[in-house]
């Protein structure tokens, strides 16, 4: 068992205002994105999101978020344009925070003690008609950072349950001949694929690794798996929501698709390339699906 939460330290809140809405994405500036476009030097691209087949609606809207359910559901309408065209049109509804789905979190999608990032009660942040702080809105010019990929499962899966840690972190970037500075994403590789497996113990990331990513000032959080299921501590059931998001104010990517990722990295010697992505312009959202590609 890892040591108790200390409550001020990984802690982010205050750090750019009691307004702030961005949270570690603050760290991305001109300079960030200018070492970023530098990566670029082949232009070869690898998304890494999960390919999405839609059910149809008629299967119901409110589905079970199960591994087996798919992320959206669709109905397709035709309609009727001056002859002799005829227009398929989509209605979809999407399941945010699904474990088949690669999206991004949004700072008020996890509140602790009542308050989402900064400290905002979540009262006042989000409620059933939409979140108004803290939402998708700060994700609305896109992202572009240096991407730097730790391949932890190189040399095979993480075993079952495993607690990732600072020394797991710090080994592969010493086994990689990387370093990530500040502003750079963090994408990290289990080897488990991005769905739960409900027969073994999934590994997932300490508060050790979560306190490594805040010394780093890593700005944004991309893996296959983040969270460890069942958790590593009852205590601390979530560290990459509970701190990394709640305390820290650092979105995540859920269920993100690296083994392809991995593979490019291996086949050019290299684990940092260009990182962005350009999540649907919806506001007041807790989280929304996105297709962050690499490019090297």
């Amino acid at each position: 068992m890892e040591d108790p939460i200390d409550i001020a330290e990984p802690d982010n809140r205050g750090r750019w205002g009691a307004d702030d809405e961005r949270g570690t994405l603050n760290l991305i500036t001109d300079e960030v994105r200018a070492r970023a476009a530098a990566e670029v030097r082949t232009g070869r691209s690898v998304s890494l999101a999960l390919p999405v087949r839609p059910t149809p609606i008629l299967s119901g809207p409110f589905v079970p978020a199960t591994t087996d359910s798919s992320p959206v559901q669709q109905v397709v309408v035709l309609t009727e344009a001056p002859p002799p065209v005829v227009a398929a049109a989509d209605l979809i509804v999407v399941t945010n925070h699904h474990v088949r789905s690669t999206h991004v979190d949004a700072l008020c999608h996890i509140a602790v003690d009542g308050l989402v990032y900064p400290g905002r009660p979540q009262s006042e942040s989000v409620g059933p008609a939409g979140a108004v702080h803290g939402s998708t809105t700060a994700f609305a010019e896109g992202f572009v950072t240096r991407g730097v990929l730790l391949d932890l499962a190189a040399d095979g899966p993480l075993p079952a349950g495993h607690p990732v840690t600072s020394a797991d972190l710090d080994a592969a970037e010493e086994r990689q001949g990387v370093r990530l500075e500040p502003g750079d994403a963090l994408v990290v590789r289990c080897g488990w694929g991005s769905a739960p497996d409900p027969s073994r113990p999934l590994p997932g990331m300490g508060v050790d690794a979560v306190r490594w990513m805040h010394r780093r000032d890593v700005s944004l959080f991309v893996a296959d798996v983040g969270e460890a299921l069942p958790p590593l501590d009852p205590a601390r059931p979530l560290p990459l929501h509970m701190i990394g998001l709640a305390r820290m104010g650092m979105p995540l990517v859920d269920a993100a698709a690296v083994d392809e990722l991995a593979a490019v990295c291996a086949e050019l010697g290299r684990s940092s390339f260009l990182l962005s992505f350009a999540p649907p312009r919806f506001l007041g959202l807790t989280g929304v699906p996105v297709n962050p590609l690499a490019i090297f």
